[in-house]
């Protein structure tokens, strides 16, 4: 107990006393002559110390509002209209005149006093009123409300049962009568230890820091020093950091860097002539619809080879396909929206490309915009994982070894191919990934070889182009245990404190 005691801050010592005649914050506060933060604290010290137990009891408060306290002293204004009113029918001019209420008052007791069938109503020429058949019975019993705002304020909420319930539930209908409150109180207990050392007198001045000015004179030498407790719970500290998803974005970056990748880059705002007919999409294709894409205002320019493209959707052109077989809507290929995938930039560079600069690599890990119903596994605006590599001797062998080696530095070190269909690769592959926890397979991503149709008329001649795309939320929603992907951008900044670090 004496190590305690060493350790004891001028807040604990003032406190400690009190503890055996007090319970709640407040009354320590008066008692101990501190105020109730510092209370708080001290005693937040010595329940690290094991000394007592914070209770905290939360309840709901009912107390009056402005009107709520001019009614309690003046009466409702339903009772002073009852009082200024006879048997016989008067106009309501004369009642305004002799109860001094303002017409909202009048309105809303007429409404009240008609539903209790307390007056009765003339609705000759003027509106006139008289005493109803329960008037006079209110005006000597009074009524439920008035006899609520009687209580002795504030009040138990969850003690208000039965007829104060029915008078509670009447007056917080009105404006600014009634308010409900949530109410903390904060009280002690203390432990076994805790009763021992409120009960032990604790003796001499005890220096709680050292300053400049005691070092300067000397006036320390002799003095009791509070004793550090090195054991005391403290705040934890949470370092500046980047946000959680900018440090994967940043990581898978620096995969496809030292795997020798450039990497591209665009607008989101592109023409359905890149984003979709380039890669050789159908003009009536489901994708293309409202529900799925975002279109905006404007018209697009479109590229001088725009002809190639609409020839190779019509029959094929050049490319040994027989194309789409319709006509090739120049206004449709026009249209404005948000890329709905990154592919739109493979598109954009390889049409950049001449046949000295390959072979070449290139990746995005960049954003896209579906027009989605957002819940736990669907966004409307997410990040996409593209990579191309145009060489004239790639093949499936080359586009599974880069997969590979990419996933492995994401944690899945085996990969495997399905096929599959997309309109601008063949042959096409779904990826999937063996989940080291889970023990299954998990389909991540789509990848494959460009069809003719999309690379002859950008290119200008035939070449493999290896193409993959991944959403980035499903690689590496797992790391941090995410089962909804909407937590990774909700900007909870307890959240974004507490997320481990990317450590791959």
């Amino acid at each position: 107990m004496e190590s305690i005691i060493s350790k004891l801050h001028p807040l604990e010592r003032s406190v400690l006393p009190v503890l055996l005649k007090e319970k709640e914050i407040s009354a320590i506060a008066k008692l101990s002559n501190l105020q109730e933060i510092e209370v708080m604290r001290a005693l937040q010290w010595l329940e690290n110390k094991n000394v007592l137990k914070i209770n905290v009891d939360k309840k709901k408060i009912v107390d009056l509002e402005e009107n709520g306290i001019k009614y309690k002293k003046e009466g409702l204004p339903e009772k002073r209209l009852l009082q200024s009113l006879t048997e016989e029918f008067q106009s309501l001019g004369e009642i305004a005149k002799k109860t001094r209420l303002s017409t909202e008052e009048l309105n809303a007791c007429i409404g009240i006093l008609r539903r209790k069938v307390a007056i009765e109503i003339d609705k000759g020429k003027d509106l006139m009123l008289k005493l109803g058949p329960q008037g006079k019975k209110l005006l000597k019993d009074g009524s439920f409300e008035e006899k609520f705002l009687t209580k002795d304020f504030p009040l138990d909420f969850d003690l208000i049962q039965d007829i104060d319930k029915f008078a509670f539930d009447e007056l917080k209908k009105r404006k600014g009568l009634l308010k409900i409150e949530e109410k903390k109180t904060t009280t002690v207990t203390l432990t076994e230890l805790g009763k021992k050392l409120a009960s032990t007198k604790i003796d001499g001045e005890v220096i709680n820091r050292l300053t400049m000015g005691m070092l300067k004179t000397g006036s320390w030498k002799g003095k009791n020093f509070r004793a550090y407790d090195v054991e005391i719970n403290v705040p934890k500290v949470y370092r500046g950091k980047k946000h959680f998803v900018n440090e994967a974005v940043e990581y898978i970056k620096r995969i496809w860097l030292e795997l020798g990748f450039k990497e591209m880059s665009g607008n989101y705002v592109q023409s359905a002539f890149w984003d979709l007919d380039a890669l050789f999409v159908p003009q009536d294709h489901p994708a293309r619809e409202m529900q799925d894409t975002f279109y905006l205002e404007g018209k697009a320019k479109l590229p001088k080879f725009w002809e190639k493209v609409k020839a190779v959707h019509e029959n094929g052109a050049n490319t040994g396909s027989k194309g789409w077989q319709y006509t090739f809507s120049k206004e449709e290929t026009e249209k404005v929206l948000l890329r709905t995938h990154t592919t739109v930039l493979s598109a954009q560079t390889i049409s950049n490309l001449k046949k000295e600069d390959l072979p070449a690599k290139f990746f995005s890990v960049n954003k896209v915009f579906r027009n989605e119903s957002l819940d736990w596994k669907h966004l409307f605006e997410f990040y996409q994982v593209e990579g191309i590599v145009i060489d004239p001797n790639a093949n499936m062998k080359h586009l599974k070894g880069y997969l590979r080696e990419f996933y492995k530095k994401m944690g899945y070190p085996n990969v495997r191919m399905r096929p599959a269909h997309f309109p601008y690769t063949e042959p096409s592959v779904e990826v999937d990934v063996y989940h080291p926890i889970k023990k299954q397979w998990v389909e991540l991503g789509g990848a494959g070889i460009f069809r003719p149709e999309v690379v002859k008329p950008l290119l200008g001649f035939e070449c493999p182009v290896l193409a993959w795309g991944q959403g980035m939320a499903r690689i590496i929603a797992e790391y941090w245990k995410i089962t909804d992907i909407r937590d990774l951008y909700k900007n909870d900044l307890k959240q974004i404190k507490e997320m481990k670090a990317w450590i791959k």
